[in-house]
């Protein structure tokens, strides 16, 4: 990890420009006021990845666009994009390599691998807007202290892959206690494995520690670990009332099938001693960055610090509300690596307004589009549940 990571994800950045500007208005106030600010960001964004990007002035060129088109939040629905496969397929940067302070991969142990490159004010940027994400939602406290059992990859092995860097952020949303890593390193083996002896020792260490704990990573994980626990102990775990589950990575059992996400939130959430609503699921994609988090509902909102649109998969054309498409994806935190307009493979919709009451768009993700998948750090942990 470089030094930043040290840094406390609190601390707030320097009104100095409209992306810094943008990442210090609260995650979820949605307004005209905010609306704005986010094209004025995308505007000031894409000037670097215009000049200092071959592939994406291009793009832009052929569109007949440039930053200076960007004049209000209409325009965004006319920005180009790139697909994310570009991102696994080539090696894209805005900036010379010696700017660059933190390099993530997407992939976990094959398939096609994304590289994202971070400079000094992109990685402060994507922790700032982490932390702001978090706290919108309740879920960011630096006065308390929690254990953090992590059911993801020992980040001192997998230093740049995009989960390991994800959940060391998500540990630092209070102050850290105790920290386990459940995916080990076999050095034997030369392989990670899922370690349930110890996982489940951690969290009888976790129940007598008088701290809040924090479970976070896969969730196929946590519900085997919830089961083996009460296969062993007759009972729940018994976590302190104000302990989270932070999810991410699909909704699959060990035999890698699709579960029903409401039903595995209550199971996981009951075999924690946890009520359904302190299971919180993320989406994200290294490639974007920007988290997207569930409400108590169980819903993804978009926060300000980007926009989602939906694009019919034949005619990319935009889609309304509640239609299934394709999603892309902007943010304007990069200034070094040139996806701040991603095309994803993933189907999804959106809705207006959630009955939660946080203001915003509603998030659904359907899946993945196409026959076969671009296999990332979810697919490759599930895989060892099976070993």
């Amino acid at each position: 990890m470089t030094t930043l990571d040290t840094s406390p994800l609190a601390e707030p950045l320097p009104r100095v420009n409209a992306v810094n500007r943008l990442l210090e208005t609260p995650a979820f106030a949605h307004s005209s006021r905010s609306a704005q600010l986010l094209a004025d960001a995308m505007r000031e964004a894409a000037r670097p990845h215009y000049l200092g990007c071959r592939e994406f002035r291009n793009i832009w060129k052929k569109a007949g666009f440039t930053p200076d088109s960007i004049r209000s939040a209409r325009d965004l629905e006319r920005i180009p994009f790139i697909f994310v496969s570009a991102f696994k397929e080539r090696s894209l940067e805005s900036l010379p390599k010696s700017k660059i302070v933190l390099e993530l991969t997407s992939s976990g142990t094959s398939g096609q691998k994304s590289r994202m490159l971070l400079d000094r004010m992109s990685l402060l940027r994507v922790r700032r807007m982490a932390w702001q994400v978090f706290y919108g939602l309740g879920l960011a406290d630096r006065s308390a202290e929690a254990d953090s059992l992590c059911l993801t990859y020992d980040p001192g092995v997998a230093k740049n892959l995009g989960t390991a860097f994800t959940d060391r952020m998500l540990t630092g949303m209070t102050r850290r206690g105790e920290v386990f890593y459940a995916l080990r390193w076999d050095k034997t083996g030369n392989k990670f494995f899922f370690d349930i002896e110890n996982s489940i020792a951690a969290l009888e260490r976790f129940e007598k520690s008088g701290r809040q704990t924090r479970v976070i990573g896969f969730p196929a994980h946590a519900l085997m670990l919830c089961r083996e626990f009460r296969k062993r102990h007759g009972r729940a775990v018994k976590l302190r009332p104000d302990s989270w589950v932070i999810t991410g990575g699909g909704w699959k059992d060990n035999n890698d099938m699709a579960v029903d996400k409401n039903l595995m939130r209550a199971e996981i959430a009951a075999g924690l001693g946890l009520q359904t609503a302190q299971v919180r699921d993320l989406f994200g994609m290294v490639e974007h960055g920007v988290p997207y988090v569930d409400c108590p509902l169980g819903n993804f909102h978009v926060p300000v610090y980007g926009k989602v649109l939906v694009r019919h998969p034949a005619t990319l054309e935009l889609l309304r509300h509640g239609e299934t498409g394709l999603l892309q994806f902007m943010t304007p935190y990069l200034s070094s690596y040139p996806s701040i307009s991603l095309l994803s493979s993933d189907f999804g919709s959106l809705d207006r307004r959630c009955p939660c009451g946080l203001p915003g768009e509603v998030l659904h993700i359907a899946g993945r589009a196409g026959v076969s998948k671009l296999k990332g750090c979810a697919i490759s942990a599930s895989e060892l549940l099976k070993k």
